[in-house]
């Protein structure tokens, strides 16, 4: 378990950090939010881009380096393409795929195989990870403080939004190999919709999970209250009044 947990440790720190403008992690929620940024797709579109990929797509002798190299052009022309928010399209559930939500994708070594079903592995990937950031959009506008509210109200708020959203996670992951970057992402991208600054929501998110959250390991619902209880705190400086 040792070796595994700190192979989920390096797997999120270098995918996370190899190219700040290929991160989907490092991305500003103004970056990925559906509502700004249109995506127009059709058969043609469909067709058109899944042909470019099958092109791109290594020998079956490649070895990681190349398959690698692989994943980083088809983000590269996807981020072009579509914008930066596209980014996100290979990051998966589990191990292989840096505890990401993408289910139609797994790793460089069990999802790259012949061309024409690897290029309909990465379209099927990227429809489901638009698919993710139009959901997330709902639900932040959803559990959004509402304009004018006072502090307390406002502290109660986010403490429900903090707890939805981590549970949508863990359950979306399965709390798997290195689920807690993308509960970080998530809860850093509610509070940015919400205006609070991009450093300071990253702050506050940092604060609330402090390391509590564990690869293969559900956090109780006591903790995940806490968690939600002490970044509404942290923001608001005021306990949570209301009953959920």
């Amino acid at each position: 378990m040792i070796a595994r947990l700190s192979y989920c440790a390096w797997f999120w720190r270098n995918t996370t950090a190899v190219n700040h403008e290929l991160a989907p992690a490092r991305l500003p929620w103004s970056a990925v939010d559906p509502d700004r940024i249109a995506f127009a797709w059709d058969e043609a579109e469909a067709a058109e881009i899944t042909a470019v990929i099958a092109s791109m797509v290594p020998p079956d002798d490649a070895g990681w380096k190349e398959k690698h190299r692989f994943t980083i052009e088809v983000t590269v022309l996807l981020a072009a393409r579509f914008g930066r928010w596209a980014c996100g399209w290979h990051w998966a559930v589990g191990e292989g795929g840096g505890g990401g939500v993408v289910t139609h994708w797994c790793c460089t070594s069990h999802s790259i195989g012949g061309p024409a079903a690897t290029a309909a592995r990465v379209v099927a990937s990227l429809l489901e990870w638009r698919d993710w950031l139009e959901e997330l959009a709902g639900r932040f506008e959803q559990l959004a403080p509402p304009n004018g509210a006072n502090a307390e109200d406002r502290s109660w708020h986010l403490e429900r939004a903090a707890t939805r959203l981590v549970t949508v996670v863990m359950d979306r992951t399965g709390a798997e190999c290195g689920w807690y970057g993308l509960c970080h992402t998530v809860l850093t991208w509610f509070l940015s919709s919400t205006g609070v600054g991009t450093q300071d929501a990253k702050d506050a998110v940092d604060t609330a999970i402090g390391g509590r959250f564990k690869s293969w390991t559900a956090p109780s619902r006591t903790l995940i209250d806490t968690v939600g209880e002490d970044l509404a705190v942290d923001l608001t400086g005021v306990q949570p009044y209301r009953e959920r």
